[in-house]
């Protein structure tokens, strides 16, 4: 299930004001005193994502811009839904926004996806190592990872183990950028920048989706794909 909120910037400021650490904190202050208000301190899965901001392009006074955020979890956005649907006026960092609008939907699954925030994967999380294409060169490894990050929030979401036949997907088409396919992701926590390293696409296919495949696919197209989900990263949308 999906939320989509359309809001107005009240001045002018460069688009990076309000990055992914911004935006997570947006919604896990608007769940606060909901059943979803100690997410943030539990260790586990959150089981959501968002999308970048779009247009990505700098917010200008009265100029719209959209979010979408998604999760499995139906009550999830039922409670940021009802925390919202009545506001005039959000925050996000110190700027401030008029919600134009808030609406619910959702998403039937498709063969093709396209990546709405980059996809992150770690190479080795106890370094902290980041997966990068210019370095490792091994998509094999990548998909691999895919897979196994995507079965192990399956398996804790539902309790049971996803039917996946053969390859996660069959047909990959990355975004290029400046001959590159790494993206560089800039968040500020608490004043302090750090740097993501993800990868965007503009086709991941699945030749065939079999309807006992469907549950599961469903469920990574609204969680999100690969790590770093709940601070807005592996965001997917169905292509036609």
């Amino acid at each position: 299930m999906r939320l989509k909120l359309d809001f107005v910037p009240l001045e002018d400021f460069p688009y990076n004001d309000v990055n992914k650490h911004t935006i997570q904190g947006f919604i896990y202050s608007t769940l606060m005193r909901t059943e979803f208000g100690d997410m943030h301190d539990v260790p586990r899965f959150k089981f959501f994502t968002f999308s970048d901001i779009f247009p990505p392009t700098n917010f200008k006074k009265g100029e719209a811009k959209s979010l979408i955020i998604s999760s499995p979890n139906e009550k999830f956005i039922e409670a940021l839904y009802s925390r919202l649907k009545d506001r005039e006026r959000i925050y996000l960092g110190k700027h401030e926004f008029y919600l134009k609008s808030v609406k619910k939907f959702s998403l039937k699954v498709k063969r093709r996806f396209i990546t709405g925030s980059p996809i992150v994967l770690y190479k080795d999380n106890k370094k902290n190592e980041y997966f990068k294409f210019y370095v490792h060169h091994n998509i094999n490894f990548f998909l691999q990872r895919l897979e196994e990050n995507a079965v192990k929030k399956y398996h804790a979401y539902y309790g049971e183990e996803p039917l996946i036949e053969g390859n996660l997907f069959d047909k990959m088409i990355p975004r290029i950028r400046n001959g590159k396919v790494d993206i560089y992701v800039r968040i500020v926590k608490m004043g302090v920048p750090f740097t993501i390293v993800g990868s965007s696409w503009k086709l991941l296919e699945k030749h065939c989706i079999t309807k006992e495949e469907r549950k599961f696919y469903q469920f990574i197209m609204d969680c999100g794909l690969g790590e770093k989900n709940s601070l807005g990263f592996g965001f997917l949308n169905p292509l036609k």
